[in-house]
């Protein structure tokens, strides 16, 4: 099942909001959200991925740090 999000609903939405930012919007953007609200954006973008505490620490044996997600974030945007 496919769910639909208009154009302007994504603009209300801060997870949305953030792929449109680059360069120093988004880099200002990133570093005031808390690692946790990173790791939320995360594990939104990329259902796949490993980024919460418990499944991090599980795969990997560590856990991401505030720096590692912002400079993920910022790769699957600029990239994507």
């Amino acid at each position: 099942m496919s769910i639909y999000i208009s154009d302007e609903e994504k603009l209300k939405h801060p997870y949305y909001k953030l792929m449109e930012l680059r360069g120093d919007a988004l880099e200002t953007e990133l570093t005031s959200w808390s690692r946790l609200e990173l790791i939320e954006w995360l594990s939104w973008n990329d259902r796949n991925g490993v980024y919460k505490d418990e499944e991090s620490l599980r795969e990997f044996g560590n856990t991401v740090s505030k720096e590692e997600a912002i400079e993920i974030i910022t790769r699957q945007i600029t990239e994507a």
